[in-house]
């Protein structure tokens, strides 16, 4: 384990999991909204927002993928110490990090059963920008519309064709998440 795993935590992780998890709760309910975290320093490539929802969300029981560059050894170890989660294979998590290219083909990871759409994996994808601008958004959630940079549109019309079932989404970029849930439809702009 590298020395850096055991740093960038969470300082007060009863207060800073609890914003931690109200940013994200918000960013899934309110898709396109984009919501800043603070308080976490992980290794790189993972972003400060990428990093909260990996403290807020994993735990000893949720298996995590890392792809692509995030699966490097200071990444494996940060996630490790901090959350306990297994590492898996893409087909066998209930999370997933990394850029929206490493993570393709999407279509490997878990959109739950129709008796458990639960059981559907969440994809925390690494942003080079983070924007209201792009793709159109409706649907719960959304008044009336939304809009969000998204790293294509194609893959989310397809995710939304599938509900109930189908992958949630968490967008992040620096220390700024969004939210895209597999309710959410997708148009061009």
């Amino acid at each position: 384990m590298t020395p850096d795993a055991m740093t960038g935590g969470f300082a007060d992780a009863p207060v800073q999991s609890a914003c931690g998890f109200r940013a994200i709760l918000r960013a899934l309910s309110q898709p396109g909204e984009i919501v800043a975290v603070a308080g976490v320093r992980p290794p790189a490539p993972l972003s400060a927002a990428a990093g909260t929802a990996a403290l807020v969300l994993l735990d000893g029981t949720t298996p995590v993928h890392l792809a692509g560059p995030h699966a490097c050894q200071s990444v494996r170890d940060w996630i490790t110490f901090h959350t306990g989660a297994p590492l898996v294979e893409a087909e066998h998590a209930m999370f997933a990090f990394g850029s929206w290219d490493a993570l393709l083909p999407v279509a490997r990871f878990a959109i739950g059963t129709p008796e458990y759409p639960d059981r559907a994996a969440t994809l925390i994808v690494e942003m080079d920008r983070l924007d209201s601008d792009g793709a159109v958004l409706r649907g719960p959630g959304i008044e009336t519309t939304a809009r969000l940079s998204l790293p294509e549109l194609q893959a989310f019309k397809v995710n939304r064709a599938l509900f109930p079932l189908g992958f949630d989404t968490l967008l992040a970029c620096g220390d700024r998440l969004a939210g895209l849930p597999r309710s959410t439809i997708v148009e061009d702009v």
